[in-house]
């Protein structure tokens, strides 16, 4: 009797951590203000590295959108890293005013393919801009991106939002992200600390980004290696809402799981692996940000928590055992957390609709969970479609 109280509580405590850890950030990201004044001093030599494994039904329609940027053309150059893409694509794309790298690896990689186009790549710039291969950027967001760096950032995390919304499994993605990006990068950035990256959407100094990717071998999470490397060296990463990115979501339970037991091994092994080290940096440097991207990678899913504790909900409060009030107390906040963070363009009945499918997101999560053991050992890569299958 007493083992299971003990394993209660702690699993209580570890669900209350998560859960205030996130509603804090949930409640403060509401009040950010976000610097509106301009600073442009020049425009900047930008690179834009678009890895694409396997990716001939989409890439030409992210080529075409990247060339429309309302960004000087002599300023911005565009490198598509092929990566086991049809000879019949890359003789399309050579066609295109931009430059193919083919790349070949016995295993591929996202890690692999940018230090090699990073290798290749002899002019120097002032940013590189990393996209997916699904990727739609707004037409400003270059010019943004200057932006934020004439104000002194290093490294910017645009705004990566739905590109569409047309299955119940691609709107909870879409929410999902915006969530994410509500908690990890606008609350974070008013707390003072760094943004999160998410792999995509992301601006670094050019040299600094080259320095970085030398160190990174990651078969999945390469963006949480260099989160980590960044926050080692106490590098602010900046989070700019309004320079948007559109992303292809997610479109059925295969493809979920999938994406979702890769980002959740990478969360295992980094946590494992850095934990520890920053805990370390925290007592005898102070740095907080290596500790605290450290400390994110143990957090639950915010669909998993939600899942989690309406289920245990349910069972101690019908048969009133356990700590039924503290249990309640935890429902109330995860709510909290979710009515902070959705933005409200998603209040919408066809989000109420998603509602119900939430039960088949939470098993989804669970078979992730379960398979995510073995996944960081080989990368898992996510099929996009052509723009005809999306409705944004």
């Amino acid at each position: 009797m007493y083992l299971i109280q003990i394993i209660e509580w702690a699993v209580l405590i570890y669900f209350y951590i998560s859960a205030l850890y996130l509603l804090y950030f949930a409640v403060i990201g509401i009040f950010r203000k976000i610097d509106t004044t301009n600073r442009f001093d020049y425009f900047r030599k930008i690179l834009i590295l678009i890895p694409a494994f396997k990716e001939d039904v989409v890439i030409f329609e992210v080529v075409e959108d990247a060339l429309k940027q309302d960004y000087p053309v002599d300023c911005y150059k565009i490198v598509v890293i092929a990566d086991s893409l049809n000879d019949n694509t890359i003789n399309s794309l050579n066609e295109f005013p931009i430059e193919t790298i083919q790349v070949k690896f016995k295993d591929s990689t996202k890690s692999k393919a940018l230090n090699a186009a990073c290798n290749q790549i002899k002019e120097d710039y002032d940013i590189v801009v990393i996209l997916d291969a699904d990727n739609l950027m707004a037409k400003d967001f270059l010019t943004k991106m200057n932006l934020g760096f004439a104000n002194g950032f290093k490294v910017i995390q645009g705004h990566r939002v739905a590109k569409n919304s047309d299955t119940s499994f691609a709107l909870l993605d879409g929410i999902s992200e915006e969530i994410n990006n509500h908690i990890f990068r606008q609350g974070h950035r008013a707390a003072g600390l760094s943004s999160a990256l998410i792999g995509s959407a992301m601006g670094f100094d050019f040299k600094l980004f080259k320095r970085l990717m030398l160190h990174i071998n990651a078969v999945g999470g390469f963006d949480k290696e260099l989160e980590l490397l960044i926050a080692k060296e106490k590098i602010k990463i900046d989070y700019l809402t309004d320079a948007y990115v559109l992303d292809e979501k997610v479109q059925n339970a295969y493809r979920f799981t999938n994406q979702r037991r890769r980002w959740l091994s990478a969360q295992f092994y980094y946590f494992g692996r850095d934990f520890l080290p920053s805990l370390r940096l925290l007592i005898t440097k102070g740095n907080i940000e290596y500790f605290n991207k450290a400390f994110q990678f143990i957090l639950p899913p915010r669909i998993l928590l939600l899942g989690v504790v309406i289920l245990i909900n349910l069972f101690v409060q019908s048969i009133r055992i356990g700590n039924t009030a503290e249990w309640f107390y935890l429902l109330v906040i995860t709510i909290m957390i979710f009515l902070f963070s959705v933005p409200l363009k998603f209040y919408t009945f066809k989000t109420l609709k998603v509602i119900f499918d939430l039960p088949k997101g939470f098993f989804w999560m669970i078979v992730s969970l379960i398979k995510s053991r073995r996944a960081n050992r080989k990368f898992i890569h996510t099929e996009h479609d052509s723009k005809t299958t999306l409705n944004s």
